[in-house]
């Protein structure tokens, strides 16, 4: 088969700045970010031969949108990250958008062989002025041969389009059914707000299958689908369908945003449950608060899964960023990084399958260097400072008792003039993540904000998992039933933390602080 080599238009890295406008405080210690360059969307998510690979979308020129090309970087437990080189380069004629990879073990393409399947990217060519496809955009195949290590891209791209500018992110997967297995695409006609599923032998030739959507959140461009299957409450013989959907602008804490459906793919539609979807009000408008959402938060995007990971265990990863304010983040050299990955399972929730997420975390981090168990809570218990140059983590389980809210001041000043405030309101039942006052939030007029979600107590007690890394804070809330991500920016010297109970009187069950590296 013959292909177009990449190597000759692999772009050469980003020099670093040679000015004084670095912030090496900002750098995360367990959240990847490319070492001087701008990152968005991950892509072509895999496992392969012990190594977890993180393709995304980069710009290796610059630290802001453009030029868009596959940065690529593994780890062996997607918590330590080596940055590699460019693996799918822009050229004259196309940016290459987002994407996914499989593993072609039965050599279907014909682009490896059986002995040594070639890893297969499908991702989207968004074609430039002067390119025959000018004005479209479609879907194109490159290979690897070394493990993810160099590519080529397919010399017969692209291989499917629909003469539609917006038609992209191609999720790829094997599916097996009564009548065999093939290859599966979901990909969007993101204007439409709509996924469109396609079915193929071999990765080269594709025919439509069916078209979901609009639903639930429309208000605006629906992009980087997947689709998968999970056992709920881990019984094989129940097995449910998650589509994954995310949506910019429009989400429910204003601009981009996941939301999922769940429900049955039969090889060639998928149909969600009655209770995935939300009816549309008099107004013409969906009650946002009542979709199905990743994440409640304000920078969790583009999340897709893992393919090919061992045991069948669904992973994911999101862009930890929002399209409010992306471009105008203050880091340097670098901008933009990845949440912590998150294995995801389906368990029952009030009787209903729901997504429940767990982030996963460096082994050994069950040790915590700090432990309180059963303290009333009157006022305020000051907790270990936060560590720089690491992470930390929180576990708490909580009994708000007769307090009004019980909250955590997170990477706090001294005297409490500024911080991170999660807090839970015992009345309203909501959990809100507040950073109007956590630091720097002058660089965007849309990044102050206050996010909140839903939660119902388990027993009377309220369950936190709150990871704090350098410029984030990821919230698991009720054994990660809720999940609340916001990126922060706070001031030099801001590592204090504390929980306080106002109202009335809390008890901490359980509390424990660990650092992370």
């Amino acid at each position: 088969m013959t292909s177009s080599s990449l190597d000759a238009a692999r772009p050469e890295p980003a020099a670093l700045p040679a000015d004084d406008a670095s912030t090496p405080q900002f750098r995360p210690a367990i959240h990847y970010t490319a070492r001087n360059t701008w990152l968005n969307d991950p892509n072509g998510l895999v496992w392969y031969q012990g190594l977890y690979h993180l393709f995304y979308q980069n710009n290796p020129f610059d630290n802001v949108w453009g030029n868009m090309s596959w940065g690529h970087a593994t780890s062996p437990d997607l918590i330590h990250w080596t940055e590699q080189p460019v693996a799918i380069a822009c050229d004259e004629d196309e940016d290459v958008f987002s994407g996914s990879i499989v593993v072609d073990h039965g050599n279907t393409s014909g682009l490896g062989t059986l002995e040594e399947p070639a890893l297969v990217a499908v991702y989207t060519s968004a074609f430039k002025e002067g390119s025959l496809h000018h004005g479209t955009q479609a879907q194109s195949l490159a290979f690897s041969s070394d493990g993810g290590l160099t590519w080529s891209k397919y010399a017969g791209n692209p291989v499917l389009g629909r003469n539609s500018a917006h038609f992209r992110d191609p999720k790829v997967f094997r599916y097996q059914g009564p009548a065999g297995s093939c290859w599966i695409m979901v990909a969007v006609e993101a204007q439409h707000q709509q996924v469109v599923l396609y079915r193929s032998a071999n990765l080269l030739d594709w025919d439509y299958l069916s078209t979901f959507g609009p639903a639930n959140a429309g208000g605006g461009e629906w992009e980087c689908p997947d689709l998968f299957p999970l056992s709920v409450d881990g019984d094989p013989a129940t097995i449910k369908w998650v589509l994954v959907v995310n949506i910019n602008p429009g989400a429910v804490a204003g601009g981009s945003g996941g939301q999922y459906f769940v429900g049955n793919f039969d090889g060639v539609h998928f149909t969600a449950d009655s209770d995935s979807l939300v009816p549309t009000g008099a107004d013409g408008t969906v009650a946002l608060s009542d979709c199905l959402w990743l994440d409640w938060g304000r920078d969790y995007y583009a999340a897709v899964s893992f393919s090919n990971v061992p045991e069948n265990r669904r992973i994911m990863i999101g862009w930890m960023n929002n399209w409010d304010y992306a471009n105008s983040l203050p880091t340097s050299p670098w901008r933009s990084g990845m949440s912590l990955a998150r294995e995801v399972e389906l368990a029952t929730v009030d009787g209903l399958p729901r997504l429940v997420q767990r982030p996963v975390l460096p082994l050994g981090c069950g040790k915590p260097a700090y432990i309180v168990q059963d303290v009333e809570l009157h006022s305020f218990l000051k907790l270990p400072d936060a560590v720089p140059g690491t992470a930390q983590l929180i576990d708490a389980e909580i009994l708000p008792g007769t307090s009004r809210t019980v909250s955590f001041r997170l990477l706090g000043g001294s005297g409490g003039s500024t911080a991170t405030v999660l807090s839970f309101d015992t009345v309203t039942n909501q959990l809100t993540l507040d950073r109007h006052n956590s630091g720097n939030t002058a660089f965007h007029e849309k990044f102050a904000s206050a996010e909140s979600a839903p939660v119902k107590l388990d027993d009377g007690a309220l369950h936190l998992r709150i990871v704090v890394d350098q410029c984030s804070v990821e919230v698991f809330a009720q054994r990660g039933r809720v999940v609340l991500s916001d990126l922060v920016f706070p001031a030099p010297g801001n590592v204090s933390t504390d929980v306080r109970a106002e109202g009335g009187v809390a008890t901490v069950r359980k509390l424990t602080v660990a650092a992370l590296a």
